[in-house]
């Protein structure tokens, strides 16, 4: 699933392409890619119509765009959705799912999806900071200028839990999926499973600085793409893929001390980490 990086690249680009522009009428071409929307399609389309779109944001993995009044068009990408700005008279791609025509007649936005996991829907917001209810439980990023280190180092040291499973909370903290959990822990010389009692605040200081300096790389490369479903607004690839240190790499030399990386299965999935720069704690969690 995209993460940080790969949502924030979407959101810069709808940022340019859709602020401001007011809602003529919406299309719902597959009812499940409004499920989430409890009314149905037929009241998300009129709902939306006629709505002003504000400056598109996200908080972790989730991303939305403000509406005028106390709603905003809330979406998750899932596996494979994508969010594309198309010159009206484009080809209708094969997965379109939703279109939004907007009164301008510039641009239109598509919401396309092959797997049809991701999703879009109309939701309250809270009062004063405008996150949508729906993802309030979320916690902020490390690339939020409100992300508080402190309160997450002590939060991490009560988990009692692999270090690797708390990075992965999003409730702890957002927006760090398999990929750059694996990359932070590269870069902070730490071991997946180290139990997170036994981290200390000094430590923590590095974890984050690597967790912000590998996403602020891959923001910079465009994120990562294994494939052509995680795509911008203009259905352009990101090439972070080539940076990587850890995730996809075992059997390759390490970039740092040329040991083999190795892959380890964890939580159904897995971990790619250096033996050497990361070796196994005495004491292991997951």
């Amino acid at each position: 699933m995209p993460e940080l990086p790969e949502v924030e690249v979407v959101r810069r680009g709808l940022e340019r392409w859709v602020t401001g522009r007011k809602v003529a009428d919406v299309t719902v071409s597959h009812p499940r890619a409004v499920r989430r929307h409890v009314p149905g399609p037929e009241d998300f389309a009129a709902r939306l119509t006629g709505r002003t779109i504000g400056t598109p944001r996200r908080r972790g993995k989730y991303l939305w765009l403000p509406l005028d009044g106390d709603e905003a068009l809330l979406a998750h990408l899932g596996m494979s959705g994508q969010l594309l700005v198309r010159p009206p008279d484009a080809p209708d791609e094969t997965h379109l799912r939703v279109r939004l025509r907007f009164t301008d007649d510039v641009h239109e936005l598509r919401f396309v999806d092959q797997r049809t996991f991701g999703g879009l829907a109309l939701a309250d917001v809270t009062p004063g900071d405008g996150v949508p209810l729906p993802v309030a439980h979320i916690a902020r990023d490390p690339l939020d200028p409100d992300f508080d280190d402190e309160a997450f180092a002590a939060a991490l040291r009560r988990k009692r839990t692999g270090l690797k499973r708390a990075l992965l909370d999003q409730s702890l903290i957002s927006g760090v999926g398999n990929i750059y959990a694996d990359e932070a822990l590269w870069r902070a010389r730490l071991h997946y499973a180290r139990p997170t009692e036994t981290i200390t605040r000094a430590q923590v200081r590095p974890l984050l600085a690597a967790a912000r300096s590998v996403m602020s790389d891959a923001l910079e490369q465009g994120g990562t793409s294994f494939d052509s479903l995680y795509v911008n607004v203009n259905g352009e690839s990101g090439y972070f893929d080539r940076s990587l240190d850890a995730y996809g790499r075992a059997g390759l030399p390490c970039r740092r001390c040329g040991t083999l990386v190795v892959r380890e299965p964890f939580m159904n999935r897995s971990s790619y980490r250096c033996p050497r720069c990361q070796p196994r704690p005495r004491r292991l969690h997951g």
